[in-house]
């Protein structure tokens, strides 16, 4: 396999750690002593930041004033937002203006993905259904306007896709729990499912009428929302049924959550091996002890595993390369990888620190908080196996 990055990807990577460079991991109050969310906003002037610097277009074409780059682009960039932990629905707000672009009607990409670029609108995305454990599409119903109200309206030749004549549309009911941003986005893409069980994704304004978020917090601090959904109308182009558009935005997802873990433990590594070069024991520095070495050199394996999975996914979703099994067994393969390897590399460090990373003056805390939402954030590394399980029992490997 030839990772080798592109230049325009590598200008990427370059771009992204003058931005964080001046991001501070501490720059908020700790989730450890904060009853509650840790912010009420997002990181805003970050956020700018990244709009000045064409980042957040960064997967949208020209013809939307973006960079025309690739998702594996995106994971670079994403890689160096994790390092400072970066407070910014940069996976989000990209995916979703990605899958807009490359599955949803043009007047909507218009609409949307310039201003998505500029940083003037954030996306989110409601990925965890009503519990994290079920499909999020089967949280949500979507039904054509004027179905089972009464009125004998129906759209489309299977009575399932609304079109654009008079009271046409779709109507949403249901709940997607734990979106991240919810409350400052200001659009969600919500995955939904037809009568007949396709999955579409809806674009919904977070002001739209029926439309009601309950704020949750996620393990980092951060606020997520449970969004619920009561009879809320969404027009024709605002709800996407291309075949496959869901499950490709799911996946860009997950390999985005992998790239976060994997820039997430390499900070985190790092800083224990600058901890550990200093500390000393008995006259020496704890990094030469064996105990000490081969803990570090496991961790190390971990993450080059995360590494290797993690570019061996995105290259399926950027390409539509063919394989034998889907692309979402590689990005199930990378999930594993990063859900498992983050949490051994955050609790090794946190070993190896001793009672200095529980202090909350010191940022590894924060590491480990983040960590564990990163590894059950898509499903934790057991439901990516049992996925991968049904993928290679539906296409045995010769």
């Amino acid at each position: 396999m030839d990772f080798t990055f592109t230049e325009e990807q590598q200008a990427a990577v370059e771009a992204a750690r003058a931005v964080f460079s001046d991001v501070a991991p501490d720059r908020t109050p700790s989730p450890a002593l904060t009853p509650g969310a840790v912010a009420e906003d997002i990181d805003r002037r970050l956020w700018h930041e990244l709009a000045r610097t064409d980042l957040l277009g960064l997967t949208l074409s020209p013809e939307h004033g973006g960079a025309g780059l690739d998702p594996i682009a995106l994971c670079l960039v994403l890689r160096e937002s994790a390092k400072v932990l970066a407070r910014v629905p940069l996976l989000e707000s990209c995916a979703v203006a990605t899958a807009v672009e490359r599955y949803g009607e043009r007047t909507l990409a218009a609409e949307l993905l310039p201003r998505a670029g500029r940083g003037e609108l954030i996306l989110t995305v409601g990925a965890n259904g009503r519990s994290g454990h079920d499909p999020a599409e089967l949280a949500v119903s979507a039904r054509p306007y004027g179905e089972g109200d009464g009125s004998g309206h129906s759209d489309g030749a299977d009575g399932e896709t609304g079109g654009p004549s008079g009271g046409s549309g779709w109507v949403l009911d249901g709940v997607q729990s734990a979106v991240p941003w919810a409350q400052v986005a200001d659009w969600i893409a919500v995955p939904a499912h037809t009568a007949g069980g396709r999955p579409v994704l809806a674009l919904v304004p977070r002001t739209r009428d029926g439309v009601t978020l309950a704020d949750q917090v996620s393990t980092s601090g951060e606020r997520l929302a449970e969004v619920r959904l009561e009879a809320v109308r969404v027009e024709p182009r605002e709800l996407i049924d291309a075949a496959g558009c869901w499950d490709w935005l799911r996946s860009l997802l997950t390999t985005g959550t992998c790239a976060l873990a994997l820039g997430l433990g390499e900070r985190v590594l790092a800083m224990t091996a600058e901890y550990t070069g200093r500390r000393e024991q008995f006259g020496f520095p704890v990094a030469t002890f064996q105990a000490v070495a081969v803990q570090a050199a496991d961790r190390y394996i971990d993450l080059r595993a995360m590494e290797a999975t993690l570019w061996q996914a995105a290259w399926r979703i950027s390409t539509d390369a063919g394989g034998p099994l889907p692309a979402s067994g590689d990005v199930a393969v990378a999930k594993i990888w990063a859900s498992d390897g983050v949490r051994r590399v955050v609790q090794t460090a946190q070993h190896l620190h001793g009672g200095f990373g529980a202090d909350t003056d010191y940022p590894l805390h924060r590491y480990h908080a983040w960590a564990k939402q990163i590894e059950l954030s898509l499903g934790p590394a057991a439901a990516h196996e049992e996925a991968l399980g049904d993928l290679l029992a539906a296409h045995p490997l010769s």
